[in-house]
Protein backbone atom coordinates (compact mmCIF):
# COMPACT_ATOMS: atom_id res chain seq x y z
CA UNK A 1 0.00 0.00 0.00
CA UNK A 2 0.98 3.55 -0.92
CA UNK A 3 3.09 4.96 2.35
CA UNK A 4 3.49 8.86 1.59
CA UNK A 5 5.51 10.97 4.06
CA UNK A 6 5.55 14.48 3.31
CA UNK A 7 7.92 15.92 6.14
CA UNK A 8 10.42 17.42 5.50
CA UNK A 9 8.30 19.50 3.56
CA UNK A 10 9.32 18.53 -0.48
CA UNK A 11 9.50 22.04 -2.07
CA UNK A 12 10.65 21.23 -6.00
CA UNK A 13 12.07 23.84 -8.20
CA UNK A 14 11.59 24.05 -11.92
CA UNK A 15 12.83 26.48 -14.61
CA UNK A 16 10.66 29.39 -13.59
CA UNK A 17 8.87 27.97 -10.56
CA UNK A 18 8.91 27.07 -7.05
CA UNK A 19 6.30 24.49 -5.59
CA UNK A 20 6.60 25.58 -1.85
CA UNK A 21 4.59 24.97 1.35
CA UNK A 22 1.31 26.97 1.34
CA UNK A 23 1.41 29.30 4.90
CA UNK A 24 -0.91 31.55 6.39
CA UNK A 25 0.62 34.57 4.56
CA UNK A 26 -0.66 33.22 1.29
CA UNK A 27 -4.64 33.57 2.22
CA UNK A 28 -5.31 36.92 0.27
CA UNK A 29 -3.65 35.12 -3.32
CA UNK A 30 -5.95 32.07 -2.09
CA UNK A 31 -9.18 34.41 -1.59
CA UNK A 32 -8.40 35.72 -5.30
CA UNK A 33 -8.13 32.70 -6.90
CA UNK A 34 -11.03 30.30 -4.94
CA UNK A 35 -13.44 33.55 -5.62
CA UNK A 36 -12.77 34.70 -8.63
CA UNK A 37 -15.19 34.57 -11.42
CA UNK A 38 -12.74 33.46 -14.48
CA UNK A 39 -10.73 31.31 -12.00
CA UNK A 40 -13.70 29.71 -10.28
CA UNK A 41 -16.07 29.12 -14.08
CA UNK A 42 -14.96 25.59 -14.24
CA UNK A 43 -14.13 25.10 -10.52
CA UNK A 44 -17.58 23.62 -9.55
CA UNK A 45 -17.01 24.19 -5.64
CA UNK A 46 -18.46 27.11 -3.53
CA UNK A 47 -16.26 30.25 -3.69
CA UNK A 48 -14.57 31.80 -0.79
CA UNK A 49 -15.79 34.53 0.54
CA UNK A 50 -13.03 35.99 3.26
CA UNK A 51 -9.51 35.75 4.02
CA UNK A 52 -10.82 33.88 7.31
CA UNK A 53 -11.80 31.38 5.33
CA UNK A 54 -9.06 31.07 3.26
CA UNK A 55 -6.84 30.90 6.01
CA UNK A 56 -8.92 27.97 7.33
CA UNK A 57 -8.54 26.02 4.09
CA UNK A 58 -4.21 27.17 4.55
CA UNK A 59 -4.48 25.38 7.99
CA UNK A 60 -7.08 22.27 6.98
CA UNK A 61 -4.20 21.93 4.00
CA UNK A 62 -1.40 21.97 6.71
CA UNK A 63 -3.38 19.21 8.44
CA UNK A 64 -3.99 16.88 5.98
CA UNK A 65 0.20 16.81 5.08
CA UNK A 66 0.93 16.46 8.31
CA UNK A 67 -0.48 13.07 8.46
CA UNK A 68 0.21 12.65 5.12
CA UNK A 69 -3.12 12.26 3.34
CA UNK A 70 -2.39 14.99 0.94
CA UNK A 71 0.49 17.76 -0.16
CA UNK A 72 -0.87 21.14 -1.93
CA UNK A 73 2.19 23.34 -3.01
CA UNK A 74 1.97 26.95 -3.78
CA UNK A 75 3.02 27.80 -7.07
CA UNK A 76 5.06 30.64 -6.76
CA UNK A 77 7.80 32.56 -9.53
CA UNK A 78 11.25 32.19 -8.79
CA UNK A 79 11.76 35.93 -9.05
CA UNK A 80 8.78 36.38 -6.25
CA UNK A 81 8.58 33.29 -4.44
CA UNK A 82 6.61 35.00 -1.67
CA UNK A 83 3.52 35.36 -3.69
CA UNK A 84 0.99 32.50 -4.30
CA UNK A 85 0.13 32.77 -8.19
CA UNK A 86 -1.44 29.40 -8.12
CA UNK A 87 -1.93 25.92 -6.11
CA UNK A 88 -1.17 22.47 -7.18
CA UNK A 89 -1.73 19.28 -5.30
CA UNK A 90 -2.42 15.76 -4.46
CA UNK A 91 -5.90 16.06 -2.54
CA UNK A 92 -6.92 12.87 -2.76
CA UNK A 93 -4.62 9.51 -2.40
CA UNK A 94 -6.40 5.75 -3.07
CA UNK A 95 -3.58 4.52 -0.84
CA UNK A 96 -4.19 0.67 -1.42
CA UNK A 97 -4.40 1.80 -5.53
CA UNK A 98 -1.48 3.66 -5.53
CA UNK A 99 -3.35 6.57 -6.90
CA UNK A 100 -3.59 9.74 -6.48
CA UNK A 101 -6.11 12.77 -7.83
CA UNK A 102 -4.14 15.87 -9.29
CA UNK A 103 -5.71 19.51 -8.55
CA UNK A 104 -4.68 22.78 -9.99
CA UNK A 105 -5.55 26.50 -10.52
CA UNK A 106 -3.31 29.74 -11.45
CA UNK A 107 -3.81 33.12 -11.64
CA UNK A 108 -5.32 34.84 -14.74
CA UNK A 109 -2.65 36.92 -15.52
CA UNK A 110 -0.01 33.98 -15.78
CA UNK A 111 -2.76 32.21 -17.79
CA UNK A 112 -1.18 30.73 -21.49
CA UNK A 113 2.52 30.83 -20.22
CA UNK A 114 2.79 27.15 -19.90
CA UNK A 115 3.16 27.72 -16.15
CA UNK A 116 0.59 25.06 -15.26
CA UNK A 117 2.27 22.60 -17.78
CA UNK A 118 5.36 23.24 -16.28
CA UNK A 119 3.79 22.96 -12.57
CA UNK A 120 1.80 19.97 -13.35
CA UNK A 121 5.24 18.26 -15.12
CA UNK A 122 6.94 18.70 -11.50
CA UNK A 123 4.24 17.32 -9.70
CA UNK A 124 3.96 14.27 -11.91
CA UNK A 125 7.69 13.96 -11.65
CA UNK A 126 7.35 13.87 -7.64
CA UNK A 127 4.19 11.79 -7.69
CA UNK A 128 6.17 8.99 -9.38
CA UNK A 129 9.38 9.17 -8.30
CA UNK A 130 8.91 10.24 -4.83
CA UNK A 131 5.28 9.20 -3.64
CA UNK A 132 5.49 5.93 -6.24
CA UNK A 133 2.07 6.50 -7.18
CA UNK A 134 1.10 4.11 -10.03
CA UNK A 135 -1.28 6.31 -11.55
CA UNK A 136 -2.40 9.65 -11.15
CA UNK A 137 -6.18 10.65 -12.18
CA UNK A 138 -7.87 14.64 -12.89
CA UNK A 139 -11.22 15.13 -12.84
CA UNK A 140 -12.28 18.22 -15.10
CA UNK A 141 -15.45 19.90 -15.89
CA UNK A 142 -15.36 19.29 -19.77
CA UNK A 143 -15.92 22.45 -20.66
CA UNK A 144 -12.35 23.72 -19.37
CA UNK A 145 -10.85 22.93 -23.16
CA UNK A 146 -7.80 24.76 -21.30
CA UNK A 147 -7.42 22.38 -18.69
CA UNK A 148 -7.88 19.12 -20.55
CA UNK A 149 -5.15 20.76 -23.15
CA UNK A 150 -2.89 21.04 -20.27
CA UNK A 151 -3.31 17.64 -19.29
CA UNK A 152 -2.98 16.11 -22.37
CA UNK A 153 0.05 18.06 -23.22
CA UNK A 154 1.55 16.71 -20.09
CA UNK A 155 0.57 13.10 -21.13
CA UNK A 156 -3.15 12.43 -19.64
CA UNK A 157 -5.19 10.50 -21.39
CA UNK A 158 -8.97 10.89 -21.16
CA UNK A 159 -10.24 7.58 -20.05
CA UNK A 160 -13.85 8.62 -19.38
CA UNK A 161 -16.31 11.31 -20.02
CA UNK A 162 -19.86 10.98 -17.55
CA UNK A 163 -23.10 12.83 -18.35
CA UNK A 164 -24.66 14.96 -15.65
CA UNK A 165 -22.56 12.83 -12.72
CA UNK A 166 -22.06 16.44 -10.66
CA UNK A 167 -24.65 18.18 -9.33
CA UNK A 168 -23.84 21.76 -8.10
CA UNK A 169 -26.28 24.94 -7.54
CA UNK A 170 -28.93 23.73 -8.97
CA UNK A 171 -27.95 21.67 -11.96
CA UNK A 172 -26.32 18.83 -12.69
CA UNK A 173 -22.67 18.81 -14.82
CA UNK A 174 -20.86 16.61 -16.56
CA UNK A 175 -17.18 15.47 -15.85
CA UNK A 176 -14.38 14.28 -17.88
CA UNK A 177 -11.25 12.31 -15.80
CA UNK A 178 -7.88 11.95 -17.14
CA UNK A 179 -5.43 9.57 -16.00
CA UNK A 180 -1.71 9.26 -16.64
CA UNK A 181 0.29 5.64 -15.94
CA UNK A 182 3.41 5.61 -14.52
CA UNK A 183 5.70 3.56 -17.26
Amino acid sequence: MLEPNFSPFPEIRTERLILRCLNKADAPELLFLRSDDEVMKYIDREKTKTVEEAEAFVEKILQNLDINEGIMWAIALQEAPDTLIGTIGYWRLIKQHYRAELGYMLHPAHWNKGIMKEAVMAAIDYGFKTMNLHSIEAHINPENVASGLVLEKTGFVREAYFREDYFFKGRFIDSAIYSLLNK
